[in-house]
């Protein structure tokens, strides 16, 4: 491994590189529209930037903060660097407030968090965690605030050695972190459906909601400064003696002059408009034409300032621009009062009251607040009907007004349902969503070993919130926190009961995940959180699965651990003789079971044969390039050896008849979306490159599929694959995968460097050390 390897992940590197992204950020975060989100991103980058500088964060270690336990749940930034602060570390509530506020006097601790922890150590705090767990009324959001209700457990189940042990752990962060749950007024419902976020959320994203900017001013002009200029415009023709001004076909005045007469309400009227004027300036901003000095509006307004007793303060020139001002619109917008006029104002009065998305995000939130902030929405149907008069509303929003479609899916983010009606209506999206939602399944699967339902409640909500927590970046082959590295959770084991076999629920488990993951988005890789929920199942299940991550090239050490051996071995038995193996080039499976050589590094066991096979197959790459290029043409290559999992997962699962039934149809549309991805125009050289890798991964799917199609359907599949390469334009550049592909069904194999014998067909690679053959077609 080259010391360029280790640079992305060195503290100069990062700063550098990150410095730059903050930058940017922050200048976003001054003019978007999302700007508290941006600031925050900014924030949490900042902190990380300051930490590597000094030194305070361990970059690509799994305990990157100093003086911290591996178990504390800390703030990870895009890119899974740690910030360096603990999502435990909050002020108290406004309830926590008011209990500290009645603590008796000497429960010890050198800070309020401190104090609080501790007398929920007490007979009385530990008597309220019981009953809160009993009544089911509390929710955790972060693994910490199970830790109390924990030791409480420990004690009232017989375990009191345990439960000190476990306090001693707690101890030197007794005074920093919440350790107790968030008491709720009512219970959490338990049961087959999931959700992908807490009403809270949902109703915390519709308040954020605002009114564009430019949709604002328009609002304005339509509702307020048009009304107002109309009324300054009538306020002048009343002074107009003969026929109003116009303009001709040469653009001259014609027509009487104004200031020549003065109704006697004139000067009542003028104070109101002045007035209203005033008052419209306070609640919104004139824009456009309204606030141009020299425009129509600016002209008049200043002259009705300047003339409270007639028009003796104006000058000749002066009442030459009310005319001119008064012939402008009149001839472009017809007399105030005509029909051509008020049919245009009509139709902009409607336009200004049309409530806003803002407005009807409020009154959507305020249903949803009737709902536990805490928990989903058993159903959509009672707040997707029409605005009522039972709404908290404004004057803006009517009796009657549909919800847009937009706002009732961002609803549905909290409805509750069974993961495939979540994934059929568009609330789950890709393979990174699903992950976010399994582990509410998969905690109740492992929460069924207890007998006590308050027990299993305990461990299904700390064992979601667990999964809640974000990756770390990580080198030199380390594995992220487990779940049993808690010492709350090691600790509640202890209250299982024994011999209670769960295994038959969590394998049809799996199996509904990764049909749901295949059927649902066979375009994309298997990410790696949905991998390690699928891990999890399968230790509930009972089944033992060579399961890979993805893993960043920037970052990648040069080596493999032997699952990926493993998985290559599955791959090339399950695999041999289908399209995969042979457009691929997979070895046999006794490349893998012949000689199995292992290395110690870094305290893990890696397959050296493994990751020597997959250098040399990524020559097909090229050799040139940068490190990043060539350690992700080797990562490519093992994801070829192990199909990254799918392999693994429809033989260990049992799933290939359910697989052939789907693989058709998933070819079509995996080669779609390729053919899509492709299309999109982009003039940015990097993008193109990832646009390129994450066509080749999706290719790779659909190979994978289309070798559980039988001949006919390959050839079909194949065929119309290249219709719409045609017809999206793309033949001169995509045309050889595509002819490769049908090389290979053809019975040809290809030659050295994934070229085809004496034709155009090319072998498609995501990844290149050097200029990509997509995109020498354009040479």
């Amino acid at each position: 491994m080259s010391d360029r390897t280790f640079r992305s992940a060195s503290p100069a590197y990062a700063v550098g590189r990150w410095a730059e992204a903050v930058a940017a950020a922050r200048s976003a975060a001054e003019s978007g529209d999302a700007a508290d989100r941006a600031r925050e991103k900014v924030r949490s980058w900042e902190e990380v930037l300051s930490g590597m500088a000094s030194g305070r964060l361990a970059i690509g270690s799994r305990v990157p903060v100093a003086d911290t336990p591996s178990w504390v749940t800390l703030e990870v930034a895009h890119g899974g660097f740690a910030t360096g602060r603990y999502l435990a570390e909050e002020p108290l509530s406004e309830d926590e407030a008011g209990r500290l506020a009645v603590l008796p006097e000497g429960v010890p601790g050198d800070s309020d968090r401190g104090r609080l922890n501790r007398w929920y150590l007490g007979d009385a705090g530990q008597a309220e965690l019981l009953k809160a767990l009993r009544d089911g009324h509390y929710r955790v959001d972060v693994p910490e605030e199970a830790a109390l209700a924990v030791a409480a457990v420990l004690l009232d189940e017989g375990f009191p050695e345990q439960a000190l042990d476990l306090v001693a752990e707690l101890q030197p962060m007794m005074h920093r972190l919440r350790f107790t749950p968030r008491f709720e007024p009512v219970a959490r419902p338990s049961g087959t459906a999931v959700r992908l976020v807490p009403v809270a959320e949902v109703v915390g994203s519709l308040r954020a909601a605002r009114v564009p900017p430019q949709l604002a001013a328009m609002r304005a002009t339509l509702g307020v400064w048009n009304p107002l200029y109309d009324r300054l415009v009538a306020l002048w023709c009343n002074t107009v003696d003969g026929e109003l001004p116009s303009l001709d076909d040469d653009g001259e005045v014609r027509g009487g002059w104004p200031c020549r007469r003065w109704p006697g309400d004139w000067a009542d009227q003028r104070t109101r408009w002045l007035a209203d004027y005033e008052l419209a300036c306070e609640e919104h901003r004139a824009t456009g034409r309204h606030a141009h000095p020299k425009g129509n509006f600016a002209r008049l307004r200043a002259a009705l300032q300047a003339c409270p007793d007639g028009s003796d303060a104006l000058s000749a020139r002066d009442v030459g621009w009310i005319r001119r001002a008064l012939a402008n619109t009149v001839t472009r917008h017809g007399l105030v009062g005509s029909e051509l006029r008020e049919d245009v104002r009509a139709q902009q009065a409607v336009a200004a009251t049309v409530p806003t998305y803002a407005a009807l995000a409020g009154v959507l939130a305020a249903r949803l607040e009737r709902y536990p902030g805490g928990g989903g929405l058993p159903s959509l149907d009672p707040i997707a009907v029409d605005v009522s008069e039972e709404d908290d509303r404004t004057d803006a929003v009517p009796v009657g007004t549909p919800f847009p479609a937009h706002l009732l899916e961002k609803a549905s983010r909290a409805l509750e349902a069974p993961v495939d009606e979540l994934v059929r209506r568009g609330v789950i999206t890709s393979g990174d969503v699903l992950a976010r939602v399994l582990p509410q399944l998969t905690s109740r699967l492992i929460a069924a070993r207890f007998d006590d339902p308050v027990l299993a409640g305990l461990y299904e909500q700390l064992y979601t919130a667990f999964r809640r927590r974000r990756g770390l970046l990580l080198l030199n082959l380390e594995h992220q926190v487990r779940f049993d590295e808690l010492p709350w959770a090691r600790a509640l084991g202890l209250c299982r009961t024994p011999r209670r076999d769960s295994s038959r629920p969590g394998y049809l488990a799996l199996q509904q995940a990764t049909m749901l993951a295949l059927t649902s988005f066979p375009q994309a890789l298997l990410p790696n959180p949905l991998i390690r929920e699928l891990s999890a199942l399968a230790g509930q299940a009972g089944v033992r699965m060579p399961l890979v991550e993805e893993v960043a090239a920037d970052i990648f050490m040069g080596t493999f651990t032997t699952k990926w051996r493993d998985a290559a071995a599955v791959a090339s038995r399950t695999m041999s003789g289908t399209t995969y193996a042979a457009y691929y080039d997979l070895p046999a499976e006794s490349r893998w079971t012949r000689s199995r050589r292992s290395v110690l590094r870094w305290g893990k066991a890696t397959a050296d044969d493994f990751a020597e096979l997959c250098a040399e197959r990524a020559a097909e790459a090229g050799r040139s390039g940068s490190y990043v290029a060539r350690n992700g043409a080797v990562l490519e290559q093992s994801q070829i050896l192990t199909t990254h999992n799918l392999a693994v997962l429809i033989d260990h699962l049992a799933l290939s008849d359910r697989l052939r039934e789907h693989a058709p149809e998933l070819v079509a549309r995996t080669f779609s979306w390729v053919v899509r991805r492709l299309a999109q125009r982009t003039d940015d050289y990097h993008s193109a490159l990832i646009q390129v890798k994450n066509a080749a991964y999706a290719w790779r799917q659909g190979i994978f599929l289309l070798s559980f199609c039988d001949p006919t359907a390959q050839l079909s599949r194949v065929q119309r694959l290249s219709d719409e390469v045609h017809a999206k334009g793309l033949h001169a550049r995509f045309g050889p995968a595509v002819d490769g592909l049908a090389h290979v069904l053809d019975g040809g194999r290809f030659a050295e460097g994934g070229t085809v014998p004496h034709g155009h067909g090319r072998r498609f690679l995501g990844w290149a050390a050097g200029q990509h053959w997509y995109f020498a077609r354009d040479s």
